[in-house]
């Protein structure tokens, strides 16, 4: 069986837009593993619950079905030792780890108000009720009422990024002098804004900036490459 990973999309299937599978198209690619994509939406539970998930990403590896991001970065990390490193040792696994919610919670939590209503656009109309009703009831207010004020409210996000931008002026690479899967980690972000959403997150002139167009770049451009705007 070739390796397959289940990518969420919306109505164009060259566009994977999810944060978490954007980490693992990046940890894939450092490890220099080929992968089958599997598109996937909100709304087709059946593909993937036979898996035992109910989120994407979800990697099928052989005999091996693995999901969620972190858990399949480790399990790459493992299962193919003589390929470059993720992490860089088990100091670095261990730093990922408080990346990885840092991740989580500062850059793709404080990223998805503002772009959360061009995400309905690029999807289709079942998985448009699906994400309306979910996501105004988590919010408690409708989608273009959470987006409302982003060209005010941007610099606060700009400016959680400080540690982010610290380290930049350092190194080249939250990894050091090269990237490993701390820069994916935050990367996968920045990525699926970009898939989806023309909102400026980042000043061009931003440290932050310049990392992610050499993100963009690495791996023949993969990320670039992929469809999305050009902000």
């Amino acid at each position: 069986m070739s390796r397959q990973l289940f990518e969420l999309v919306g109505t164009d299937e060259d566009r994977p837009f999810s944060p978490f599978c954007w980490r693992t198209r990046m940890a894939l690619a450092h490890k220099g593993l080929d992968i089958t994509s599997v598109p996937w939406r909100f709304t087709e539970r059946e593909a993937i619950t036979q898996h035992k998930s109910e989120k994407v990403p979800v990697l099928i590896d052989g005999e091996n079905t693995v999901s969620d991001s972190w858990a399949i970065a480790n399990y790459l990390e493992d299962a193919y030792p003589d390929r470059p490193s993720l992490f860089g040792g088990d100091g670095g696994r261990a730093m990922g780890r408080m990346l990885n919610w840092w991740g989580d919670t500062v850059v793709v939590g404080g990223m998805f108000p503002f772009i959360v209503a061009d995400i309905y656009g690029h999807l289709r109309p079942v998985d448009q009720v699906y994400f309306r009703q979910s996501r105004e009831a988590r919010f408690g207010k409708t989608l273009e009422e959470v987006s409302a004020g982003r060209d005010n409210a941007v610099a606060g996000f700009r400016k959680s990024l400080d540690p982010m931008r610290l380290t930049l002026k350092t190194q080249p690479f939250l990894g050091g002098a090269a990237p490993n899967y701390a820069d994916y980690i935050v990367f996968g972000g920045f990525q699926w804004a970009r898939a989806i959403s023309p909102f400026q997150l980042l000043a061009k002139d931003d440290a932050i900036y310049a990392w992610r167009e050499k993100l963009l770049d690495a791996f023949g451009g993969m990320a670039r490459n992929s469809s999305g705007y050009a902000v």
